[in-house]
């Protein structure tokens, strides 16, 4: 979903969060990668950030962040946590060794929505197969994946942190099978300003897809929760090829 302000979010992270700096790769540098490269780059992590055009068109993002212009192989080579943040039918053109010289126990991070209309265009496995849209990307990147900020609109990353207790901080639903890799999500979701709700494993993450109650819901943890209860496994009309 989409923003640009630089974040202030030295007031909503947790300390320890903001002490333990990780290698991460970003691949996608649209609204929500961006967005996020400047998010985590001022919680001091260390950030390298690809695009498909190449790196020389990342300097200026590079410029206000901090953050490191790479290509796809050099933003995933050495990093701990790797968010994929492109158009879904752009997820096969991905190399297929992409992570193999990526830290051991990475997590990968996916935000990723299925928009067959408007985008992607109709994709048997998941319509027909009954795959949720981040199995099918765990099936191509080869690598287990936690999904989160799919339904978020990209300006809130930049514009609603809140600090932990206050009232209108925003929840985000994560789902993943690795119990691990989704603390660590978690945890980098925590720091930048936000609530998380568990949404269970991958196969239960149709419930965050595009139609279901939570998707772009700006609520708290008890909203969200209910939302999450409240969806359906049928694809909305909008949201089918």
């Amino acid at each position: 979903m989409s923003g640009a302000r630089r974040p202030n979010v030295e007031d909503t992270a947790p300390h320890n969060e903001r002490t333990v700096p990780m290698r991460i790769g970003i691949i996608g540098a649209g609204n929500i990668g961006g967005n996020l490269t400047r998010g985590l780059t001022a919680l001091g992590h260390d950030v390298k950030v690809a695009n498909s055009r190449g790196p020389q068109t990342l300097t200026d993002l590079a410029a206000k962040t901090g953050a490191t212009p790479a290509t796809t192989a050099e933003a995933a080579r050495g990093a701990e946590v790797v968010v994929v943040t492109i158009p879904l039918k752009n997820i096969p053109d991905l190399p297929t060794d992409l992570f193999a010289e990526a830290t051991e126990g990475l997590v990968l991070l996916d935000t990723n929505n299925y928009y067959p209309r408007e985008r992607d265009g109709r994709i048997a496995a998941i319509e027909d197969d009954g795959l949720t849209e981040s199995r099918w990307v765990e099936h191509h990147l080869r690598h287990p994946v936690i999904k989160a900020f799919n339904g978020t609109y990209a300006s809130d990353l930049l514009d609603r942190p809140r600090p932990a207790g206050d009232p209108e901080r925003i929840a985000v639903p994560v789902a993943g099978d690795d119990e691990a890799a989704k603390k660590v999500v978690r945890d980098l979701v925590d720091a930048l300003g936000f609530d998380t709700v568990d949404a269970g494993g991958i196969d239960d993450s149709w419930r965050q897809q595009p139609g279901t109650p939570v998707y772009g819901l700006r609520g708290g943890v008890e909203a969200v929760t209910e939302a999450l209860a409240r969806a359906s496994s049928d694809r909305p009309a909008d949201f089918r090829g």
